[in-house]
């Protein structure tokens, strides 16, 4: 089968680094792909939104399957774009179509989806430019600290806890009134602060029958212990150690189900990926959010433990059987530790030259800001490199990530070494 990844990131030379050990693989393409990816098949320089010139490199190519790694393509409609054309209608794109992708296109949209449904999550209210003043009293009573969200995608930024009524009023006109996150933050979610752990439960439908895949934890703060500005994500761990099968179980029954049938109830198609990141409030489950797409650093954690051909999986989703496969997982656990460059997650340089990735033998290295210039590896982005190790115990999976992203060296490079010790 020829597949192609839409995609660039660290998710996505995951994607690639599992596609490519599929025996009934047999061209894999990404697009635009990075410095990496190009060792699991053959990078397309393609934008994820130029849909027009993606479409003619799959009919060029006899691609026979598109996966969707970043949420921005989906929520602009690409797979609608494939079902819309009589030429491309039958090849099957792994992502949700438009409608199911505001599950993460908009804030609002998931809340009240949420709401209808009886899918446990914090107490929330929306505003607009309309409604601001409201808004600005209804602050008044609620409990701090409060969150407030902008309902569109604002690249992981437009989340901000307010710890004072001055500080959420003031930040609740800049998001709305001043268009702190543009186009973004024309509405925004007012949302009751959840005290608790946080994980993430990833799973995969047909949009009728489901698989929950592995559990992973992030960390997205980029000072050790847990200090410091919000990041894409630092590293993360899989299995969670506290997510037990008592809490699973809950989250299944409560969250995952409801949310299957929940799309089946509103007219939703949905086939691909629901990221499900959670608040884990003293043993009850919370959704803190949906993303329509697998998660970034956790993507990285949870496919390596993926033992089965992930391919099948997907082939089910594609043709609605996904309730006939099967799969296994490693009871190894997985720690991926992030290395950015030096200034993130504010301005950083980039063109640094990586060295030493040969020598990381007990881990595997994705790449994922990288890029080739003049026959090297540079630094193409904020989140450079994720190292991944597999072990028996989550003490020594520590120990390997934290000292196999010790030997990548670039100028500026920085990483946690702090990734998962909370949980031992």
């Amino acid at each position: 089968m020829n597949i192609l990844i839409i995609g660039s990131g660290g998710r996505e030379s995951a994607f690639a680094y599992k596609l490519s050990k599929s025996p009934r693989l047999d061209q894999l393409f990404i697009a635009p792909g990075n410095a990496g990816t190009g060792a699991y098949g053959q990078n397309v320089n393609i934008k994820v939104t130029d849909f027009e010139a993606i479409a003619s490199f799959v009919l060029e190519n006899a691609i026979q399957m598109v996966l969707v790694g970043p949420e921005e393509p989906l929520v602009k409609g690409i797979h609608d774009y494939f079902l819309n054309r009589t030429d491309l209608k039958n090849i099957p794109v792994i992502g949700p179509q438009q409608e199911g992708a505001q599950l993460e296109g908009s804030k609002d949209f998931s809340k009240q989806f949420m709401d209808r449904h009886g899918v446990p999550t914090a107490a929330s209210r929306s505003f607009d430019a309309d409604s601001l003043a409201e808004g600005l009293v209804y602050l008044e009573s609620q409990k701090l600290p409060i969150v407030l969200k902008a309902d569109g995608l604002a690249a992981g930024k437009g989340v901000l806890i307010c710890e004072t009524l001055e500080d959420a009023k003031a930040e609740l006109k800049a998001m709305i009134a001043d268009s702190k996150f543009g186009e973004a933050s024309r509405v925004v979610v007012v949302e009751e602060f959840l005290k608790g752990i946080e994980l993430s439960v990833f799973v995969l439908t047909d949009g009728n029958s489901y698989k929950v895949l592995p559990s992973a934890k992030d960390y997205k703060r980029i000072g050790e212990g847990d200090t410091g500005l919000n990041t894409g994500g630092m590293g993360s761990i899989s299995p969670v150690p506290f997510a037990d099968e008592t809490f699973l179980n809950k989250v299944e029954e409560r969250i995952i189900k409801p949310t299957v049938e929940g799309l089946k109830k509103d007219g939703i198609p949905y086939k691909g990926f629901i990221f499900i990141g959670l608040m884990n409030v003293d043993g009850e489950p919370y959704v803190i959010e949906y993303n329509v797409r697998m998660g970034d650093p956790e993507t990285e954690s949870v496919l390596p433990r993926i033992e089965s051909d992930l391919l099948d999986l997907l082939e089910g989703v594609a043709q609605g059987n996904l309730d006939q496969r099967s799969y296994t997982v490693s009871p190894k656990t997985a720690v991926t530790v992030m290395l950015v460059a030096g200034g993130y997650p504010g301005a950083y340089e980039s063109g640094k030259e990586i060295a030493n990735i040969e020598n990381v033998k007990e881990s595997i290295v994705f790449q994922a800001g990288t890029k080739e210039q003049d026959g090297k590896v540079v630094t193409a982005g904020g989140r450079v490199i994720a190292v991944t190790t597999l072990q028996d115990s989550l003490f020594d999976a520590l120990q390997q990530a934290t000292a196999d992203a010790g030997r990548i060296y670039f100028e500026g490079k920085y990483f946690r070494r702090d990734i998962g010790f909370d949980l031992i």
